[in-house]
């Protein structure tokens, strides 16, 4: 039996900066700037710097950081937004609370990333957004995207919750079109200790609309121009995004050569339907999540893969296993089984293998060994 292997090892991640951490909350306590602090201004500007933007706005969550940037790009009710449905179902609900009209199309089978082709066919003279997901850690093609918003005449919105610091075309995630959202859930490429989200943009416009909506619609204290919300990326939170942001190009660094181990120990098994989720991006993909497909040609289905790699102390996930068109809670939006068959072939073929900066060789070949042994 292989050694327990987490699934994603924050601790050991943490342990280094453990000093730095424990330095940068304290420093907020003893200040007492909690709301809207020192340590937020600071992260919002390096973060912008990072990814090559001028503005970022720091808010709650991810879900939040779609919303409002959705909001502040002046999307609302009636207005169409085009969504892949192989999405985790914080993209769909963003659009809902924005108050608009969530599209979906299907995904590409060999990246799992959104079909543009499929979404020129759901184009309609009520479509007004583009929302492509930058899926794993890997960025939707920058150039097709652009194209395909100006044919459109549509606005770029994207979802980056997955890809921090991806880069694809000489474009850094965040950077292609006119806003997009970041979470900063823990187990992401750059976590915080708890929620965290950041809209960033070019336009100044959307990013001083997005603080005012961050802070009850008020663009200065009591002073409530427009409907907002109480969404505030915590300064205790900014704080440590701040000691972690400068490792952020390292480790994703780590995990693209992780994954690269991964691909080379798993390129045998591809006659067993052991296949990895595409990567056209070469050291752009951050890795967020390492994803193979366990295909027909497979002796077993990934759900008993899953189970024995399980029994065998190897954490694995599933991102994720009910595309958003067949999740219960949106029936109403009047998709069904078989409208987007990509999707759904992958949410039953899709198995995420462990990977952090800080997963070693041994703990690589012990997962790819012990698949091995299962599918042979």
């Amino acid at each position: 039996m292989a050694k327990n292997i987490p699934f994603v090892d924050l601790k050991l991640q943490h342990q280094p900066l453990k000093t730095e951490l424990e330095n940068a909350i304290q420093a907020v306590l003893d200040r007492g700037d909690f709301i809207l602090g020192q340590a937020v201004e600071k992260f919002e500007y390096s973060f912008a710097e990072a990814c090559g933007v001028k503005n970022a706005i720091g808010v709650a969550c991810g879900t939040d950081a779609i919303t409002l940037g959705l909001q502040a790009c002046g999307i609302g009710a009636g207005d169409e937004v085009i969504l892949p449905a192989n999405t985790f179902i914080a993209t769909l609900i963003g659009v809902l609370h924005a108050g608009a009209i969530p599209i979906l199309v299907d995904c590409n089978l060999d990246d799992a990333l959104i079909d543009l082709e499929a979404a020129q066919k759901a184009v309609t003279s009520k479509t007004k957004v583009i929302l492509p997901v930058h899926l794993y850690g890997q960025m939707v093609a920058p150039s097709e995207l652009q194209d395909f918003a100006q044919a459109n005449n549509l606005i770029i919105f994207e979802d980056a919750a997955q890809a921090h610091l991806a880069q694809r075309e000489g474009y850094r995630a965040g950077s292609i079109g006119t806003a997009a959202a970041f979470s900063f859930y823990p187990s992401k490429n750059l976590g915080c200790f708890g929620n965290g989200g950041i809209v960033i943009t070019n336009n100044s416009e959307v990013a001083n609309k997005v603080r005012s909506l961050r802070n009850y619609g008020a663009p200065r204290k009591y002073v409530h121009e427009e409907v907002g919300t109480n969404s505030r990326l915590d300064t205790i939170q900014a704080a440590v995004l701040n000691v972690k942001l400068p490792y952020l190009e390292s480790w994703n660094s780590d995990r693209n050569q992780a994954a690269q181990k991964y691909d080379r120990l798993l390129t045998p098994m591809k006659e067993k339907g052991i296949i990895p989720v595409q990567n056209l991006s070469g050291s752009g993909h951050i890795y967020h999540l390492y994803v193979i497909r366990v295909t027909d040609e497979s002796p077993f289905n990934r759900d008993t893969l899953k189970e024995k790699l399980t029994a065998e102390g190897i954490s694995v996930g599933i991102h994720y296993p009910i595309p958003c068109h067949l999740q219960p809670a949106y029936q109403n939006l009047g998709y069904k089984q078989g409208d987007f068959p990509n999707s759904e072939i992958l949410s039953q073929q899709i198995l995420s293998l462990p990977m952090c900066p800080v997963i070693n060789e041994e703990q690589i070949n012990q997962v790819v060994e012990t698949i091995s042994n299962i599918v042979n």
